[in-house]
C-alpha cells in the first residue's frame, strides 16, 4: 500500500500517526467485513423464506443454507433465545428471514422454525436452536468456526436432527 505524503509532513510525528491510522483502518475494514454472501442473508433485504438443508462434510451430515453455507448454534443461547448481539452477531451473524424458513435435502420441517431477536428482525431455528454463520467461513463447505470458545461459550455445527456435532 502507498499513500502520498506532503512533504512537509515527513519529518514530523503526524506522518506515523497518519500512516498508523491509515493502516488500521485498510485493515479493519477487511477484517470486520462480511462476507457477501452472508451479509445478503443479514441485511434489511433478507429474502423470505430461507432454505435450510444438509450437506456432507468431513464431520458427517451437517446444516447448511440453501447456498451451502454452514449453520452453527452458540451454547450460550437458551431455548430459541439469542444471546449474540453486537460485535458477536459480526463475527457471528445470525440467518435472519423475513419469512417462513424453507426445509431443504434432509432437513425435517417440523424442526425448522423462528425466533424474535431484540434488533427487530427474525432468526432462523433449528430443533429450537438460533442458526449462525461464522464469518471465517468464506465459502461453502467451510467449517472454520467448529468448536470454537467465542463470546463466552463454544460453536458447533448441528447434525440433520439439530443436535451439535461435538469434535472435542
Amino acid at each position: 500500500m502507498s499513500v502520498f505524503v506532503l512533504p512537509e509532513l515527513r519529518r514530523t510525528h503526524r506522518w506515523r500517526v497518519l500512516a498508523l491510522v491509515v493502516s488500521v483502518l485498510t485493515l479493519g475494514a477487511q477484517g470486520a467485513a462480511v462476507p457477501a454472501a452472508h451479509a445478503a442473508k443479514t441485511s434489511a433485504g433478507t429474502p423470505a423464506g430461507v432454505t435450510v438443508a444438509v450437506r456432507d462434510s468431513k464431520l458427517g451430515k451437517i446444516l447448511v443454507d440453501g447456498h451451502g453455507r454452514t449453520l452453527y448454534l452458540f451454547e450460550a443461547d437458551k431455548g430459541t433465545n439469542s444471546t449474540c448481539y453486537s460485535a458477536c452477531a459480526k463475527a457471528w451473524p445470525p440467518l435472519t428471514t423475513t419469512g417462513k424458513p424453507q426445509a431443504g435435502s434432509g432437513v425435517s420441517p417440523a424442526l425448522l422454525g423462528t425466533t424474535a431477536r431484540t434488533d427487530h428482525t427474525t432468526e432462523v431455528t433449528y430443533n429450537r436452536h438460533p442458526l449462525y454463520y461464522f464469518v471465517s467461513d468464506t465459502k461453502p463447505g467451510d467449517i472454520t468456526g467448529q468448536g470454537l470458545n467465542n463470546f463466552g461459550a463454544k460453536w458447533y455445527v448441528l447434525n440433520p436432527k439439530g443436535n451439535k456435532i461435538d469434535t472435542h
